[in-house]
């Protein structure tokens, strides 16, 4: 089928883009060339693969494919991103391999396409695990070609813009993942377009009454706005042009619904109390030229103290420049203006995109150098995502790591260090090596002695101290925030305690399975494998990690069970009667199941408490202890300062059991305290946050001091972690908040 009969096809149930038409018509004409041919071709062999499909919409198929290509080509894409747009879902909805990809259309085609295809053909045991290793792979990808996230981005989008079209529960759970990891994705690599569009798209179907009521509102001011907007922005303009500063651009925008929405919540605010829900920019030639134009802003209209942000001069991680600042417009209302250069703008827009990097080959392969800053928090990802085994503490670290609310803080020498926010010195010296943090003894911030859980404020000089015979403290997991520190610290104990870690793990395998053929079980291929499923390099690492408590004994069992059930059907005989022996000697699994009466998988039918030192909860890693007396196990958080000393065979491997959805979910003890600048009212709105999300305040007491911050002591009934973490969160950004910590028992 020729290019000309391809567009005379469509046109009845699905009209090309323009540019993909002049695109074809152009192969066909004497103005072909290389990069033309490529896009034709791919768009070609993509139409004929998806030809008799439909979406859920009733469109034909190649609908999504050519949307997601026009998106790259905004974006600036080359021809081999723009390829890769039509041909991502071939490999899983169609027959075609990676290798025939990479004969038509060549390696850097092949490498995008596997980038971004889905993992369905791999069988984890759980939802979690499943999403985890999709990430793990995701950002391996990144690494060597950045472009994959960018065709992912492009292809989520479109999904997201005819999500409606999907059953409700589909759309939450699609609405969700988006909203929690590729949004926050779309921001770090700066594409704000993206960003924007897909967090108002997420809360359109996660919050649709909210969503609703602020496009209601924002419609019914539009015409007020956009008048007092109009006359402020005559105002600066006259001013600037006296000036002789030349403005590329100058006028107001509403700022985007879910950003509304957000600020509400941050600040417990009702719509009709958010007044700048609009933003002014100013579009200049030169950097210099902001800075003259703020000065205009400034003297125009007053400025309100606490609301100006250099972002030219301290950029954010994902390049992004701009001044901002919050003044008091017409009417007495604030109003948010933004001063950049068009150069900024595009950055601003199009992010990474806006700086597609080349090899000196010519070839537009976007490898991640290690000199390049604005892959500094990929790197990160990439040094601890390994390390971590735990697929929901993965997910967790993940966006948490993904999230913009970043500290800069500075070293002695005057570098720039990005932290996350509430990130301590002990964060700090891990960031700038980890001798350092191996080594560190205490830490200088601002000239003075400083305590390691005291969490850093932009613009603190830290200074780190550091001793040979010093070494990390299992306390500081109790505090630090990066995944890069915690995943150091426990480097460092089970590198310490390797031996003893393997022997521990190899003796809960042999009260599991017996001890009868165990050295050839931990060198045969069935292990390695299993290994290699949990994301172990070596048996050996596995076995450390079980002893260490990193992995449970069920966890490897289990894996270990689906490892022999894949490999039967193509066994020797001999080997099949083995194999039939070794799982038959597997059937002590401990049952996880949604029946489960017990909340913990791992004791049904023995004596249990859960530990009063640590309080664990639902989600956080945990670990068993026989107790002495007749109160049967005890459940401590993994790494509690109680458990260091316990003997191996006393611990008990455990896990927590999901919750039955039909019933009511069982909530667990939690001690915190909070320390807020002492005004009145502060206790009602800290509690008013707990409340929002029905969690019941067992207990609460306040200490005050004369010209001394409030210490409030509470105690809670959580659910699980992640509405623990949630909420915290919630309460950490009001801004009587000093600092908040978790209280265990024997804390001062």
């Amino acid at each position: 089928m020729t290019a000309i009969s391809i567009v005379e096809s469509l046109t009845t149930e699905f009209e090309l883009p323009s540019w993909l038409q002049q695109c074809m018509l152009k192969q066909q004409s004497d103005q072909a060339d290389p990069h033309t041919d490529l896009i034709c071709r791919a768009f070609d062999f993509a139409f004929k693969l998806h030809e008799g499909q439909y979406r859920k919409s009733g469109e034909p198929y190649i609908a999504h494919p050519v949307a997601v290509a026009g998106l790259l080509r905004d974006l600036g894409g080359d021809d081999v991103t723009i390829a890769a747009g039509f041909l991502h879902d071939i490999v899983e909805d169609t027959e075609v391999t990676p290798e025939q990809i990479e004969e038509l259309f060549g390696t850097d085609v092949r490498r995008l396409v596997e980038g971004v295809t889905k993992l369905s053909k791999f069988n984890f045991s759980s939802t979690t695990e499943r999403q985890a290793e999709n990430f793990r792979r995701m950002f391996l990808a990144m690494a060597k070609d950045i472009r994959v996230i960018i065709v992912k981005l492009a292809d989520r989008l479109h999904n997201m813009r005819t999500l409606e079209h999907l059953k409700p529960e589909k759309q939450e759970r699609i609405s969700r993942e988006t909203r929690e990891i590729f949004a926050p994705l779309a921001n770090r690599l700066g594409i704000g377009r993206f960003k924007w569009e897909l967090e108002d798209l997420c809360f359109k179907y996660l919050e649709p009454d909210d969503y609703n009521k602020i496009k209601a509102f924002i419609a019914e001011r539009r015409d007020s706005r956009e008048a007092r907007i109009e006359q402020m922005t005559e105002t600066l303009r006259s001013r600037l042009d006296k000036l002789g500063i030349k403005v590329l651009e100058l006028k107001g925008r509403p700022k985007h619904l879910y950003g509304i929405y957000q600020k509400m919540q941050r600040q417990n605010k009702e719509f009709e109390e958010i007044y700048d829900i609009a933003a002014l920019r100013i579009i200049v030639e030169k950097n210099d030229e902001c800075y003259r134009s703020l000065a205009v802003v400034h003297d125009a209209f007053k400025p309100i103290p606490g609301r100006f942000k250099d972002y030219i001069g301290l950029p954010k991680p994902n390049r992004y420049q701009s001044l901002h600042t919050t003044v008091v417009g017409l009417n007495g209302r604030p109003l948010e203006v933004q001063i950049r250069t068009m150069e900024m703008h595009h950055i601003a827009e199009y992010g990474i995109a806006a700086h597609w990097k080349y090899k000196e080959t010519g070839s537009s392969n976007t490898q991640m150098s290690s000199d390049d800053e604005k892959f500094t928090w990929l790197r990160q990802l990439l040094d601890w995502q390994n390390d971590l085994k735990d697929a929901q503490e993965y997910i967790e670290s993940l966006k948490d790591n993904l999230f913009e609310d970043d500290v800069y803080v500075f070293t002695p020498k005057g570098d720039v260090v990005v932290l996350a926010q509430g990130a301590t010195p002990v964060d700090f010296a891990y960031r700038i090596h980890t001798e350092i943090g191996n080594h560190m003894k205490g830490a200088r911030v601002n000239g003075r002695w400083s305590a390691l859980d005291i969490p850093l404020n932009n613009g603190d000089i830290v200074e780190i101290i550091t001793q040979n015979n010093s070494h990390p403290n299992i306390d500081w997991l109790n505090f630090v925030v990066s995944p890069t520190a915690r995943n150091r610290i426990r480097q460092w104990y089970k590198r310490s305690n390797r031996d003893e870690n393997i022997s521990r793990g190899r003796g809960l395998l042999e009260k599991e399975m017996g001890k009868s053929g165990m050295d050839s079980l931990l060198k045969s291929e069935s292990m390695q494998i299993t290994a290699q499923r949990c994301n172990y390099q070596s048996v050996d690492d596995l076995i450390a990690d079980l002893g260490y408590g990193e992995v449970t004994l069920n966890q490897v069992v289990n894996r270990l069970r689906e490892v022999i059930k894949e490999q039967q059907p193509v066994e020797e005989v001999t080997q099949q009667q083995e194999i039939a022996n070794l799982s038959s000697s597997l059937t002590t699994e401990v049952p996880i199941s949604k029946g489960s009466k017990s909340p913990i998988a791992g004791v049904e039918g023995l004596l249990y408490h859960i530990a009063g030192c640590c309080k664990p909860l639902p989600g956080e890693p945990i670990i068993g202890v026989v107790t002495r007396s007749s109160r049967g196990i005890s459940i401590h958080r993994q790494g509690c300062s109680n458990v260091e000393q316990i003997p191996g065979d006393r611990l008990v491997p455990v896990n927590w059991n999901p919750i039955d959805e039909q019933g009511r979910p069982l909530t667990y003890p939690v001690d915190i305290q909070i320390e807020a600048l002492d005004r009145v009212g502060v206790l009602k709105d800290i509690l008013s946050r707990f409340s929002d999300q029905n969690i019941n305040v067992r207990n609460a007491g306040v200490k005050t001091s004369p010209n001394k911050p409030a210490l409030i002591y509470l105690s809670l009934d959580i659910r699980d972690r992640q509405q623990f973490e949630y909420t915290i969160k919630r309460v950490k950004n009001m801004s009587d908040i000093i600092n908040i910590r978790r209280v265990s028992q024997g804390d001062n």
